[in-house]
């Protein structure tokens, strides 16, 4: 597998451990553990990463053409490479993905890598490929993870306190849907209100890659709250979200406001508070993947939070092979928990 060029020298020096990892868990996950042998090599002078396994079929190389560092895959025969066709989930252009460019947004390599790696650690890991999965991020500042759930063909969901980040978010999506002629309908734009109080501002989008789509009924929605993310269960109901993927604050110049306390930057704080409200719209068997900074919030801390929210933290080896570093002040790392199937067997 040849490594997807990274813009961020820091980032694709961690890449190959990364994607090692992120392949170890699709092969467990949809692939029946056809794959073995998985390491990093440099053919040509070009990194690698090699892995064993028996001729692939057309749903496992579906799985890999979708793995966030896959730029080729070739079978080796002797010194020979030869490519292995992959075909993406792209619903749509991928500037969806890599147009907006501002100061702290999260690199769209990892942004995927973290979808992947909860989707696949969920009961749904299976229907990746042929469901229209829905994906809440809770922090999802100005869409990165919307926008990557909705290039995948799901539904998305966003929730963000900070008003400057939703009007953002919200001229651009609207924007970009509109130049790319991408059939599509505003359900609602405007205040949400409890009490007579304003509570919230809500843009719902519906929308699908084609017109024979749409007319049809098969339309993505999305759904971007401005509201602080403790209050998450207000707009959406219990029990309905798949995956809930997010960012905790790095607590540098990252940070998470609320409207009883301003600008929070300790991550520990933040999850204390919304993890409940976030387990609680997890379907069964769903999953929750959460990056923080490492430097100012220690692994157990937050597996207990979630432990604590009735979520079982994943703790297998290629679950502790995703800490890396983004600078100075922040080495990132990624806990995924699994909420409980009923005890019946029903999700």
């Amino acid at each position: 597998m040849l490594l997807m060029p990274s813009a961020n020298r820091v980032y694709a020096d961690a890449s190959a451990a990364l994607a090692r990892a992120e392949l170890e868990i699709v092969g467990r996950a949809v692939l029946d553990g056809e794959i073995r042998a998985i390491d990093a090599a440099t053919i040509g002078g070009v990194r690698y990463i090699t892995f064993e396994a028996a001729a692939l079929g057309d749903r496992s190389a579906a799985f890999l053409a979708n793995l966030s560092a896959s730029y080729a895959l070739f079978e080796m025969h002797g010194d020979l490479l030869r490519p292995v066709p992959l075909r993406a989930l792209a619903h749509y252009d991928d500037d969806l993905i890599t147009i907006q460019k501002y100061q702290g947004k999260t690199n769209e390599q990892f942004t995927k890598l973290l979808l992947n790696v909860t989707v696949l650690s969920s009961a749904f890991a299976a229907e990746m490929l042929s469901r229209r999965l829905t994906v809440l991020d809770p922090l999802c500042g100005r869409g990165t993870t919307l926008n990557q759930a909705l290039m995948y063909g799901f539904d998305a969901i966003g929730v963000d306190v900070d008003h400057r980040d939703f009007e953002a978010y919200a001229a651009f999506i609207k924007t970009w849907l509109k130049r790319k002629r991408v059939k599509h309908q505003c359900e609602y734009d405007g205040p949400v209100r409890r009490d007579g109080k304003v509570v919230a501002r809500r843009l719902q989008i519906s929308m699908a890659a084609s017109k024979d789509a749409y007319k049809s009924g098969d339309a993505q929605l999305l759904d971007v709250l401005n509201a602080d993310t403790t209050r998450a269960a207000e707009f959406v109901r219990p029990s309905t979200v798949d995956v809930l993927v997010t960012d905790a604050p790095y607590g540098v110049q990252h940070g998470s406001r609320t409207t009883a306390k301003g600008l929070a930057r300790k991550p520990l704080d933040l999850l204390a508070a919304a993890v409940p409200v976030w387990a609680a719209l997890l379907r069964p068997g769903g999953a929750i993947g959460v990056a923080w900074n490492t430097l100012v919030a220690r692994r157990e801390d937050v597996a207990s939070i979630l432990t604590g929210a009735g979520l079982r933290p994943l703790e297998d080896p290629p679950y502790l092979a995703f800490r890396h570093r983004v600078d100075q002040a922040i080495v990132r790392d990624i806990l995924i928990a699994r909420k409980p199937e009923n005890g019946d067997g029903r999700r």
